[in-house]
């Protein structure tokens, strides 16, 4: 499954490759180390555009483990910092979307509304980081702009399933009793709240990806979506895996897309 650009698309990535023409020479006044700040006992850390388009939108992304690693992707940190895209996350560790922890990732984002950031702010999910944004998406779908996930996690039945004791701790239940509930936590399962306010997803995977299977994952996650006339578009890679290649960390369509939902925030 691969997906072909339209006229209209491609001439949105002309503009893009435009707007890195008129960011990049500025990248020496991007912010080199984030603002750190307290939330209920956990750090939060954030990566402020210098010049923060209208409505001050920003990406918030996961998993953030002692710092942000989206920002030592230079096409991204660049192409959205130089937009006035904010790039921001929460360190809560290893969490897998439980009720609880999603509670305290909405603090977190409280605590950036009342810093003035955009109230709809854009996700995205790496790998495992997938699924806690569509666990807090699933949960807050009036507050979320977009879904944005590089290899993500959607299935909480399968991947998070097979290291027990981490998503156990997160939920504080039994393997049982998991289980028996998976219908209530798996987004997978819980998309009707997201599909009521169209929120649009962007997903680049790989088709040879065995850490998380496309198959078991974005491939259930777009079939359910757009059945339920959710909007999400699924570019899946020929060859690659979970890697770290400019296939998910230069992607001028993920970008493209990241830019065109930071100017819908705009009041």
């Amino acid at each position: 499954m691969k997906t072909s650009l339209s006229p209209a698309r491609r001439v949105a990535g002309l503009l893009v490759l435009l707007l890195f023409a008129s960011v990049t020479f500025g990248a020496d006044v991007l912010p080199k180390t984030a603002e750190k700040f307290d939330v209920n006992g956990h750090t939060a850390f954030l990566y402020a555009a210098p010049n923060p388009a209208k409505g001050k939108p920003w990406v918030w992304f996961a998993p953030t483990l002692k710092g942000l690693s989206l920002v030592t992707r230079k096409a991204y940190f660049e192409g959205f910092l130089g937009a006035g895209v904010s790039i921001a996350g929460y360190d809560l560790g290893e969490v897998r979307g439980a009720p609880s922890s999603t509670a305290q990732f909405t603090q977190f984002y409280d605590a950036m509304v009342k810093r003035g950031w955009s109230s709809k702010p854009i996700l995205l999910g790496q790998s495992r980081g997938g699924l806690m944004m569509l666990a807090w998406a699933m949960r807050n779908p009036e507050k979320t702009q977009a879904f944005v996930g590089i290899y993500p996690v959607c299935n909480l039945a399968t991947w998070a399933m097979k290291n027990l004791p981490v998503t156990l701790a997160d939920y504080q239940l039994t393997e049982g009793e998991l289980r028996a509930r998976l219908p209530e936590f798996n987004p997978l399962d819980n998309l009707k709240g997201l599909q009521k306010y169209k929120v649009p997803m962007f997903v680049v995977q790989g088709d040879a990806d065995r850490a998380v299977p496309y198959q078991e994952n974005a491939l259930l996650l777009k079939e359910r979506y757009e059945a339920g006339g959710g909007p999400i578009t699924v570019k899946l890679i020929a060859g690659e895996g979970h890697q770290a290649t400019p296939s998910f960390f230069a992607d001028k369509d993920l970008i493209e897309f990241v830019l065109k939902q930071a100017a819908a925030t705009a009041p």
